[in-house]
C-alpha cells in the first residue's frame, strides 16, 4: 500500500520529489510509472547512495550504484540482514503497514543473520534442491493446462489475475506438500494477502494458520514434498522456524515469480523483436525472461540490511544501525556497468545473468530456488503460448497500469484477447 504524504513539499531535484530533510519519499507515481527515469535522477542529484524516507517519515538509504550495492551484498559483517540493529525501532507503530516486509528478528530464514541463518538455510536449501526438476514441469504443466481451461473458451482473459498470479503458488502448494483440494484455497489466501487491502490482515493470519496445519499433517503423515524433507533433517526445530521458512520459501516465491511471467509476456506481446519471433515462441521465451530480470525485474527495491557500524558507502556516511534497502533495479540501470550496441537497439547483456534481481551474496534468494522460479515461469509462459498461439494485448500497452509500489513491479491487470479453443482438462 503507498500513501502520499500531505507534509511533502513540492521542491524537486532534477525531477525527483524532496522531503524536507532532503531525502527523496519512498513512494509516489514515478517509481510504478517510470523507475528507470526516476533513478537516473537520483542517480544525477544524489549519487550511488541516496538518503530516503519511508512511510511515516522513516528515514533510510537506498543504493542505487551497482557496485556499491556489490558492496553491501558481499559484506555480511558490515552490512547484516539483521534488524535487531535498527535505530528507528522507538519510532516504528505496531501498525506500520511496512513492517511486515522489513520484519522484527523472527526464527526463520529470512529475519536472521550469521550463524543463525546459516542454520536455516542448511535446512530450507537442500530441501529446495531435492525438487525434482522433471516431476516439477509435468505438475506445472498440469496446473498451467487447468488455469488455461477456464478461460481459454471465452476468446479473452487477464492473464495477470486468473493465470500469472495463481500458477506459482498452485505449484508452490505442489512443492510443500499440500493436499490437491486445498491448492485454491491457499492461492485465494495469498492473492487476497498481496493485494494489500483491508483483508490483507485476516489474509496473513489464514496463510499463518494453514503453515501450522500443514505442519501437524506432515509430521503424523510424511510424503515426497519439501516439508516433509525439512522434517527429516537431523538437526532440531521448532515448530515456529518450520512454520517461518515454509511462509518464506511460499511468499518469496509467489509474487517475484508472477511477475516474472507477466512481465515477461508483456514484453514479447509488445516488443517487435519477440513479436516477430512468435512463431518461435520457445526460443524467444528464454531471451525474454532474461531481459525483464535486467530491464523489468520483478523486486526492484529489497530491505534490508543494517549497519554494523559507521561507515562510508559511496559519497554517504552511514551511521551504524541504519537501514540499507537494495535498489536492485536501479543498480541493474547504472551506466558503470552498462554498455549497448552501437545502434543502442540491443541491450550488450542479452544473456548475462550479472544482475541483481535474486540479489546477491550470503543473503540472496538460494540457487535452488532461483531455479524453481524459472522453471515455473518458462513452463506457464511456454503452454500459454502453445495453448493460444494469437494472443494479443487486449488494450493499447500504455494503459497498462502498475501495480503501485516501489518495492516490486508487476501488473494490476493484464487483459488479453486470443481465438477460443477447447479446454483440455488439464487438472487444477
Amino acid at each position: 500500500m503507498i500513501v502520499t504524504h500531505p507534509d511533502y513539499t513540492t521542491a524537486t531535484l532534477g525531477g525527483c520529489p524532496v522531503a524536507p530533510s532532503g531525502a527523496v519519499p519512498l513512494d509516489g507515481p514515478g517509481f510504478h510509472t517510470d523507475p528507470a527515469l526516476l533513478y537516473t535522477r537520483m542517480r544525477s542529484e544524489h549519487g550511488p547512495v541516496v538518503a530516503v524516507e519511508l512511510i511515516g517519515g522513516i528515514p533510510a538509504w537506498l543504493v542505487i550504484g551497482y557496485r556499491e550495492l556489490h558492496q553491501v551484498t558481499t559484506d555480511g559483517l558490515l552490512f547484516p540482514r539483521d534488524s535487531s540493529l535498527w535505530n528507528q525501532w522507538p519510532a516504528i507503530p505496531p501498525d506500520w503497514p511496512l513492517l511486515p516486509m522489513v520484519g522484527r528478528p523472527q526464527p526463520g530464514i529470512y529475519f536472521t543473520a550469521g550463524a543463525a541463518h546459516a542454520r536455516h538455510v542448511a535446512l530450507v536449501e537442500p530441501a529446495l534442491e531435492s525438487v525434482d526438476p522433471f516431476a516439477l514441469r509435468s505438475a506445472c504443466e498440469q496446473l498451467a493446462d487447468g488455469l488455461i481451461d477456464r478461460f481459454c473458451g471465452r476468446g479473452h482473459a487477464d492473464v495477470a489475475t486468473e493465470f500469472a498470479e495463481l500458477l506459482p503458488v498452485l505449484t508452490l502448494a505442489w512443492i510443500l506438500g499440500v493436499p490437491e483440494s486445498d491448492g485454491p484455497y491457499l492461492a485465494q489466501t495469498m492473492q487476497v494477502l498481496c493485494d494489500g487491502g483491508p483483508e490483507a490482515p485476516a489474509a496473513y493470519q489464514r496463510f499463518v494458520e494453514y503453515m501450522r496445519q500443514l505442519l501437524a499433517q506432515k509430521k503424523l503423515a510424511p510424503g515426497q514434498d519439501l516439508v516433509s524433507r525439512m522434517l527429516a533433517d537431523p538437526e532440531p526445530f521448532a515448530d515456529e522456524e518450520y512454520v517461518l521458512n515454509m511462509q518464506s520459501v511460499t511468499a518469496a516465491g509467489h509474487l517475484p515469480t508472477a511477475d516474472w511471467i507477466g512481465n515477461s509476456i508483456r514484453l514479447m506481446l509488445v516488443d517487435d523483436r519477440f513479436a516477430a519471433a512468435f512463431g518461435a515462441a520457445r526460443h524467444s521465451i528464454g531471451q525474454a525472461m532474461t531481459e525483464v530480470l535486467w530491464e523489468d525485474t520483478p523486486t526492484q527495491i529489497l530491505a534490508g540490511r543494517w549497519v554494523a557500524r559507521d561507515t562510508r558507502l559511496g559519497e554517504a556516511l552511514v551511521r551504524r544501525g541504519d537501514m540499507v534497502l537494495l535498489g536492485l533495479a536501479a543498480a541493474n540501470s547504472d551506466p558503470h556497468i552498462r554498455q549497448y550496441t552501437g545502434d543502442g537497439a540491443d541491450p550488450a547483456h542479452s544473456g548475462n545473468a550479472a544482475h541483481f534481481a535474486f540479489s546477491h551474496g550470503e543473503y540472496r534468494c538460494p540457487y535452488p530456488a532461483q531455479q524453481i522460479a524459472e522453471i515455473i515461469a518458462r513452463t506457464g509462459i511456454e503452454v500459454l503460448l502453445d495453448r493460444l498461439p494469437d494472443l494479443d494485448l487486449a488494450v493499447p500497452a500504455e494503459s497498462l497500469v502498475r501495480r503501485p509500489s516501489p518495492f516490486l513491479r508487476g501488473f494490476t491487470s493484464l487483459p488479453v484477447r486470443f481465438t477460443p479453443v477447447p479446454a483440455v482438462g488439464g487438472g487444477s
